[in-house]
């Protein structure tokens, strides 16, 4: 008999009735946990069920699209000045503001009344590379050399905007643009 039941058990066919009651005697008594209470205290696991809840979780973030990167905190000390451009139907203006303070440190305008009277036209595009130039000379008089450039989402890196933008490389101030 003990040859036979050996051979059923190799063959996979014989189940005792012992394994049979120990696995719905385990499915009884196996505890089914209810949503935790407003106290949090019944429930001792956590929502995941890994481990108790008294353990620390890794913090979720909410929102991971908001994620904020190590460069992305830091670029404003590596690169500290920014190029802003503003252009409209009148005028043109253009300006280099250091980031963490935000002062400007260099302005220039197709509005301000030195360059009005020299230009024919104050918002073509001979104007944005004299805004360019005039631009470069007082950045480099307040000892800034290099200048990021990210456009607005409205804005094309393109026409007036790469005027002032070229303007200002070929006066020699080092312009990194971030087009995303």
């Amino acid at each position: 008999m003990v040859e036979m039941k050996r051979e059923q058990m190799r063959e996979g066919i014989y189940i005792s009735c012992s394994c049979i009651s120990i696995y719905l005697i385990w499915y009884l008594v196996q505890v089914h946990c209810a949503p935790r209470s407003f106290f949090g205290v019944e429930d001792f696991l956590d929502d995941d069920n890994s481990r108790p809840y008294t353990y620390k979780k890794e913090k979720k973030s909410k929102n991971p699209s908001k994620h904020v990167s190590f460069k992305q905190r830091t670029v404003a000390y590596m690169e500290p000045f920014t190029l802003d451009v503003f252009i409209s139907k009148r005028f043109v203006s253009a300006s280099l503001t250091h980031r963490v303070t935000s002062k400007q440190v260099a302005v220039a305008g197709t509005n301000s009344k030195d360059i009005k009277a020299v230009l024919r036209s104050r918002s073509d595009i001979p104007a944005c590379l004299a805004i360019g130039r005039i631009l470069a000379d007082r950045a480099r008089e307040a000892d800034v050399y290099t200048a990021s450039y990210t456009p607005r989402e409205r804005d094309k890196f393109e026409g007036k905007i790469r005027a002032v933008v070229q303007s200002l490389i070929d006066n020699g101030i080092d312009i990194k643009v971030y087009l995303d």
